[in-house]
């Protein structure tokens, strides 16, 4: 990753060791003004993190961070010359805990009103909507990509400009504790938690371990602060008593909720709904993409405008400039056919809500519906039936043709299958490191007009099919 420059005048040896808890060898009043855990992009005045990864060890390349100009590394043990060339050393038990300290201070010091964003779908969605309406009054600051876990959270927080007076920082997780230990350095005004789906059921066991896990974002939570809970799960409902907080309910079905969308309406490349508020209706919301799960995501920004004294002309401006990141559900058209290109992530839920957009987008293109789907992954022992479960989805909602990518995926043809599918749609191919072998199957089947969804999880990085098709498609073109 780049190197951060610090925008706060940066930290002296003595207070890294401070604030981490560290001991210090070498000088202690050195001052260091950006931060790296890339031994690449050390230079004069960097602090460099040594990070034990799963491929290289930091501590490795202490010595040569110091020749090339940083001023301190935090690190777990001595390494031998690196004072006797001008370098200090604050040694910690654990540099990432060490990094989530030196976070967590940067973030104090700036004093600037914190969002934190999770769920099992959608979270990266809402952080998107969320950081365009808070833009539009303040200067916010959001997470950048991936950047949402023990080591991506403190590097999104040190990466903060010193006049943002927002920020909304989405944060993940995989096993129980993560997120209470992120909530902590974040220590936000306003938590959110989008849903509660199957991802991560491998690691938690069950769809309640995972709604306790979500629901740890109240540990850092400002007690004077806010939570704001989906009212259409039935897990998170139940708990909406439990907090000291103030607690807001968001629903598109729920009439106990707080805020509720209602009457949607879908147009070629964007949504309008009403919300429904404890004390009035404010009418004719528009964002600039389709998909009730969008709608749903985007109240969570409106309301926490509303928290943060915004006006419903300034939300409504900021909701309209909301942009997705990365490759979620990029609907675009290349050559005579629309791609919705969504393969960042793939849970039970997001695959539903994708089919749901497929069928929409390929009834007014007036072509047909073609589904690309590949493995979702972490489902552990549920995962035969979770795939199953979208089968049934891709014959309830009538796509005319299915692919699948992974052998895992071919549960979800099983499914199909299950429940009339014809046989005679279907395509497979299990091997994922064949892309290209895919690419030529879905080429030989398309028409003019036809519109093709791509979703799986990130492992399988089915971009890959994508780029093997634009080339078949740009060497042969198609036929009505």
């Amino acid at each position: 990753m780049k190197r951060i420059e610090l925008e706060n005048g940066g930290f002296t040896v003595a207070e890294i060791a401070e604030i981490t808890g560290g001991s210090i060898l070498g000088g202690a009043d050195k001052t260091v003004t950006s931060v790296s855990t890339d031994s690449r992009e050390c230079t004069n005045g960097t602090l460099f993190v040594a990070i034990r990864g799963e491929n290289f060890d930091g501590h490795n390349f202490i010595k040569e961070t110091i020749e090339a100009g940083a001023v301190c590394a935090i690190c777990e043990r001595i390494v031998d010359g690196t004072v006797s060339i001008g370098g200090a050393l604050v040694i910690v038990p654990d540099t990432v805990v060490a990094l989530g300290k030196l976070a967590q201070e940067y973030l104090r010091r700036l004093a600037t009103d914190v969002v934190c964003v999770t769920g099992s779908v959608g979270k990266t969605t809402t952080k998107e909507f969320i950081y365009s309406v808070l833009n539009e009054k303040f200067n916010a600051h959001k997470t950048e990509g991936n950047f949402n876990n023990e080591l991506g959270l403190p590097l999104s927080v040190l990466s903060m400009k010193k006049d943002a007076s927002t920020a909304v920082f989405e944060l993940g997780m995989s096993f129980k504790g993560e997120i209470s230990y992120l909530s902590k350095i974040a220590r936000p005004k306003i938590a959110a938690i989008t849903n509660i789906g199957n991802s991560h059921i491998e690691n938690l066991g069950s769809r309640e371990n995972i709604c306790a896990a979500k629901l740890e974002i109240t540990d850092g939570l400002d007690p004077d602060g806010y939570i704001l809970l989906n009212a259409d799960e039935p897990l998170l409902f139940a708990r909406k008593d439990d907090f000291s907080q103030k607690t807001l309910l968001i629903s598109m079905q729920n009439p106990k909720a707080d805020f509720r969308a209602l009457n949607v309406r879908t147009y070629d490349d964007y949504s309008i709904y009403d919300l429904v508020l404890p004390n009035r209706v404010v009418t004719n919301i528009q964002i600039p993409t389709i998909g009730m799960h969008n709608v749903f995501d985007s109240v969570y920004a409106f309301v926490i405008g509303l928290i943060m004294g915004m006006s419903d002309d300034e939300i409504k401006r900021g909701l309209m400039k909301f942009k997705n990141t990365g490759m979620r559900q990029n609907v675009y058209e290349h050559g005579s056919i629309t791609i919705i290109e969504d393969c960042y992530n793939a849970g039970p839920e997001s695959m539903k809500a994708s089919l749901d957009v497929l069928s929409k987008v390929a009834a007014k293109n007036g072509g047909r519906s073609i589904a690309v789907l590949g493995e979702m992954r972490e489902l552990g022992e549920y995962s035969k039936q979770l795939h199953m479960e979208i089968g049934k989805t891709v014959a309830a909602k009538k796509i005319d043709m299915l692919f699948t990518f992974g052998h895992d995926a071919e549960n979800i043809v099983l499914g199909a299958v299950n429940h009339g599918y014809p046989a005679e749609k279907i395509g497979i191919n299990g091997d994922t490191d064949a892309p290209e072998r895919a690419a030529l199957a879905i080429r030989n089947a398309l028409r003019v007009s036809d519109t093709v969804l791509f979703k799986a999880s990130r492992a399988l990085k089915l971009e890959r099919v994508i780029e093997y098709l634009k080339k078949e498609l740009d060497a042969n073109s198609l036929s009505d």
